[in-house]
């Protein structure tokens, strides 16, 4: 089922209404990344002197240059973690252009969804946000313990976020919330797998960028055949 959804929302990545999205959520993510590393820069630079004085070899200067490259490397490695907010926050920006591209193709007898307002939208988007950046910052004080099932930890911790978060946008264009609240809480197993089906590619750059489309593609499928299953 999960794999099935997956497949279905990746065959239509080429859709037009997809890759407006998609090319808005590249440039947004983008940019929000770069205004966060261009602060991080301003802040070191700010705090950092001009030169440094070391033991037997005296001032050393061009040390603002050498501690920008090697922030450089360290933001393109917390891009990997940085990734699942900054996805997670555009998803309820563009659920409904989304989940309208799918149904239009996939499931054109259903009448129209009640769409959720842009306030709704974005109120749940922050909630979410919020919850997810706490977790993922105290997670980096477990990782040093985690070793080697790091990746794993990453994985399975965000996969249960998604996969409540991607679920409950996508439900809550066609269910109350009680009603959504009692799928989420029969499906739980379901939503964790597939949730980390999209969790898994946010650690591969580039790749991540595409996840918010997919993800919410993927919960559209999963959530009518969900409804289709327990009639």
């Amino acid at each position: 089922m999960i794999l099935q959804a997956f497949l279905r929302a990746l065959a239509q990545l080429g859709d037009r209404r997809f890759r407006r999205v998609l090319g808005l959520g590249v440039l947004l993510a983008l940019a929000l990344l770069m205004a966060v590393y261009a602060g991080f820069l301003q802040l070191m630079w700010w705090l950092t002197p001009d030169s440094i004085d070391l033991p037997m070899i005296g001032p050393v200067s061009g040390v603002e240059t050498l501690l920008g490259w090697a922030s450089l490397l360290v933001m393109l490695g917390l891009s990997v973690f940085l990734m699942v907010p900054v996805a997670s926050a555009f998803t309820g920006l563009f659920l409904e252009d989304v989940a309208q591209a799918v149904e239009a193709q996939h499931y054109p007898h259903l009448p129209p969804a009640q769409a959720l307002s842009v306030v709704e939208a974005l109120r749940q988007s922050a909630n979410f946000l919020g919850v997810i950046v706490a977790v993922n910052a105290l997670a980096l004080f477990a990782y040093p313990f985690a070793g080697p099932a790091i990746p794993l930890v990453f994985w399975a911790m965000n996969g249960f976020l998604l996969g409540r978060e991607y679920f409950t946008l996508v439900a809550l264009r066609r269910l109350p919330p009680a009603k959504v609240k009692e799928m989420r809480r029969r499906n739980r197993g379901r939503l964790w797998l597939a949730g980390t089906l999209m969790a898994v590619p946010l650690s591969l750059p580039i790749v991540n960028l595409v996840i918010p489309v997919l993800g919410v593609a993927t919960f559209t499928h999963l959530f009518h055949r969900l409804v289709a299953d327990s009639r």
